[in-house]
């Protein structure tokens, strides 16, 4: 008699463990569920196999080929579409000429076969279902038998109302050839909601065997780790491979187990594992083969897949860790969790309870993972960025992530604190953004809506409106794919790095405040923002003087929001102004590129004879200059016009600078007797210094220019209004001040640094270099006689940077490479 095992289910409720094996391959006690049931049928006489496959039926077939090596002859009827339960049995006709037993390939049972058999042909029945008494019938189809067995009614997924009965259909049916007819070729067909009906419709002999054993669906996670419970209490009569060392301790082949491991049955331990000293496994683990558990690692009711390693420390409970995971020194799983094939846990990362880890996902050193990881590329072991809280849309940052960190941020304030909120024009910005204030309203915090506006306009309605603080989400500045979250504290600028620690701690914690439903944040729409803006803009220059100089300019807007700011502010200027892109568009942003304007608007300002050129960033924060004789100024060169320019307007002034840029703004500033403040590359760190007080200029090397008289943070539009009142006071064309620029040369090196190793790399190279002069800001500065090198560690991936100058380029390239060359040794 044949048997026919249906192995076509993809066992979407076992993800992430299903994703890329089909559910009959799933294993259980360390051989695929598939094969217990190869062997049930085998030790009941069933030795001709036919095996219904669909997805990804290549695993099937090469892991048993034709049963040969388990004592049956087996052969394969592929699905092309999805035919249902009774479609895929009937797919493979052909080979069912006589009667036949159908059994499912994913479950976990040691039902007695014969006995089904015996029951069918005793009651000369067309077809025997075999039905299984369950406490909790309810998830299953109930079937409703007569006194001798004839199946009286069916009922799928019932009620508690609609139970009359306790037995389930198990999937094992004892069937006759004619039932053949009853299945609709080409289509799906399920043999419980459609054969069997039809059957006792027609009045055909249809049984019901309730069999005793055991039987377990294994249809959840939590099934699956039930499921190994009841094997290693032997519940289920099934072979756990492995030699049985002591009360109910299973040891595979060639496996090492250290004298001075713990292990506490029952357990299973695979072929070739390796257990060293201090590890301790406790009731119900079951490790695959090849797995390595590192010294002092803690293990409960765990199932670890084959080619596991675990590091020193690790501690798994109560959960699941897919093949050749990778789980590195001090690494938590807690209870519920399930990592998929191929996952990175790095050092000390924690995965919190219940959160799924899908196959080939990362999650870095010290992280703390709350939720599941499944469209996301990683699971981040910093929520900030440099910017802010960033990464691609609806994958990285979802609407969820936001509401949850906008509950974090709002944790830090005041109950019935105001947030003032914008974005840019894309519908990514907008969606984040409602997330954002649905977030700050769950916690009690008044949302101020600016909707569509730049980012220093966010900043000046926060320093001088009632609000407490401020987010702008806006599309990355390098990936139109990606979005960003920026915070600002009360001043307008960014929250700085020690917030960010605390709102890390509170989103990672979920240790939010929530509001009760009186207490729910209001959303309010701030009225004249831009006037305000404008207004005050005007007051910080001699607008006058400006207005005498007569300037004619020319801008690209960049397709952003600053189109709603300018017009009033050149208007009142009384400047000339040819306009490019002046209006906000989402695709002209996405696709907006800083130097191709550049040279466009070049070209416009030879052309009309204009004073200077501006392209202005979609955010409004950074700005590329063009002199009047159309040259488009580098950053570098800009930072040194303003500058110089900043030097020649003030008196003695205070200028704050990353401690990367160039030696030659040293010498300026002592020629003109200024004082520099050193900060770090963090533009944070730059706002922060720059808004104590005292700080006439300070600027980064990306086009970010402030002027704190104004606003301590990054303002386009303020930048050139300033510069337009800087060279209406001096009286100088923009090119005579642009040609006094000295020539900079600094070249930069990027060394993939692994991040355990980051600090070993520092901490050599302050050892070695000791006798230098060094400046300690940010990373470590080594100075040498006709130039310097800058070594920093990224702070969002495992990269060393070096920055070097030199008086020339060729030198600069030369002292970077050197020390590039000083971290791959340090790294061998």
């Amino acid at each position: 008699m044949k048997a026919v095992i249906m192995a076509g289910g993809e066992g979407t409720r076992l993800r992430p463990l299903t994703s890329n094996q089909p559910k009959p391959m799933m294993t259980l006690a360390n051989r695929p569920m598939m094969e217990h049931i190869v062997r049930l049928l085998r030790d009941h006489g069933f030795t001709e196999i036919v095996v219904t496959v669909a997805f990804l039926p290549q695993a099937i077939r090469t892991y048993f080929g034709d049963g040969s090596e388990f004592g049956v002859r087996m052969v394969y009827a592929t699905e092309e579409t999805p035919l249902g339960t009774a479609g895929s049995v009937a797919n493979a006709k052909d080979e069912l000429d006589e009667r036949f037993l159908v059994i499912s390939g994913d479950v976990l049972t040691d039902i007695d076969l014969s006995a089904i058999v015996r029951f069918h042909e005793e009651r000369g029945a067309m077809a025997t279902i075999g039905l299984k008494s369950m406490e909790n019938p309810l998830d299953f189809g109930i079937v409703i038998t007569r006194e001798d067995g004839a199946i009286e009614r069916f009922l799928e997924k019932p009620t508690w109302g609609q139970v009359f009965s306790d037995t389930i259909n198990t999937g094992i049916y004892v069937l006759e050839p004619e039932v053949f007819d009853y299945i609709e070729a080409g289509r799906p067909v399920d043999f419980s909601g459609e054969v069997f009906p039809a059957l006792l419709e027609a009045g055909k002999p249809l049984y019901g065997y309730v069999a005793e054993g055991y039987w377990e669906d294994v249809g959840t996670l939590d099934a699956y780790l039930k499921a190994h419970q009841d094997v290693l209490d032997g519940k289920v009569e099934v072979e756990i491979p492995g030699f049985q060392m002591g009360e109910g301790i299973w040891l595979g082949e060639g496996a090492e187990v250290d004298p001075a491991a713990t292990i506490d049955g029952p357990a299973v331990i695979g072929d070739y594992c390796r257990v060293e000293a201090g590890a301790h496994l406790r009731e119900y683990t079951v490790l695959g083969s090849n797995v390595r558990v590192g010294r002092d690692a803690f293990l409960q009711r765990a199932v670890v897949h084959d080619n596991g390693y675990l590091g020193a420390g690790v501690r798994l409970r109560g959960c699941i860790v897919g093949r050749s995971s990778d789980l590195r020194a001090g690494a938590r799983c807690e209870e519920g969790v399930v990592l998929g094939d191929e996952c990175f846990v790095g050092d000390h990362a924690v995965i919190n309870p219940g959160v799924k880890v899908y196959p080939f996902k990362t999650v870095e050193p010290g992280a703390i993972i709350n939720s599941s990881i499944v469209w996301e590329s990683r699971g981040a072991r910093n929520l900030f960025g440099r910017l802010g809280v960033a990464g691609l849309a609806n994958v990285d940052i979802t609407p969820e992530l936001a509401v949850r960190v906008a509950m974090a941020f709002a944790t830090t304030l005041k109950k019935g604190a105001t947030v003032t909120c914008s974005r840019d024009s894309s519908r990514a910005a907008r969606a984040i953004k409602r997330a954002v204030m649905v977030g700050l309203n769950a916690a009690g915090v008044n949302v101020d809506d600016l909707e569509v506006a730049t980012i220093p306009v966010t900043r000046f309605q926060v320093r001088t409106v009632r609000s407490q603080a401020g987010i702008t989400v806006r599309l990355a500045p390098d990936d139109p794919q990606s979005v960003v979250i920026r915070f600002f504290d009360n001043n307008g600028i960014d929250v700085t790095e020690a917030t960010q620690l605390k709102i890390e701690r509170l989103y990672y914690r979920e240790d939010f405040r929530r509001a009760m439903a009186a207490e729910m944040g209001e959303i309010g729409f701030p009225p004249r923002a831009i006037e305000h803006y404008t207004g005050a803009l005007m007051r910080s220059v001699d607008a006058e003087a400006v207005r005498a100089a007569g300037f004619k300019v020319v801008i690209d807007y960049g397709y952003g929001s600053a189109s709603f700011v300018m017009p009033n502010v050149l208007g009142k200027l009384g400047a000339e102004v040819l306009a490019v892109n002046p209006y906000a568009a989402t695709a002209g942003m996405v696709a907006f590129d800083r130097w191709k304007a550049a040279a466009q608007v070049s070209e416009l300002v030879r052309a009309s004879g204009a004073h200077l050129g501006a392209v202005i960033d979609p955010d409004a924060e950074h700005i590329t200059i063009v002199d009047d004789a159309g040259q488009v100024l580098d950053d570098d060169t800009a930072l040194f016009t303003l500058l110089q320019l900043v030097c020649s307007t003030h008196d003695k002034p205070r200028v704050a600078v990353p401690v990367a840029v160039s030696r030659t703004v040293e010498d300026a500033c002592m020629r003109w007797g200024s004082e520099i403040e050193w900060t770090k590359l963090s533009t944070p760190h730059l706002m922060e210094v720059a808004s104590t007080g005292d700080i006439a200029f300070a600027a980064s090397q990306e086009g970010g220019y402030i002027f704190p008289a104004f606003l301590p943070a990054y303002d386009a539009v303020a930048t050139l209004v300033n510069l337009l009142a800087m060279l209406a006071e001096t009286g100088l064309r923009l090119s005579k001040v642009v040609s006094q620029v000295p020539r900079v040369h600094i070249a930069h090196e990027r060394v993939v640094t692994p991040w355990e190793q980051k600090g070993m790399v520092m901490r050599t190279l302050v050892e070695r270099i000791k006798d230098r002069e060094l400046v300690l800001v940010d990373g470590v500065k080594v100075l040498h006689d006709d130039g310097w090198a800058l070594v920093l560690p990224d702070p969002e991936e495992p990269v060393t940077h070096v920055w070097a100058e030199g008086p020339t380029e060729r030198e600069a390239k030369e002292l970077a490479q050197e020390y590039a060359r000083r971290i791959r040794q340090m790294l061998r």
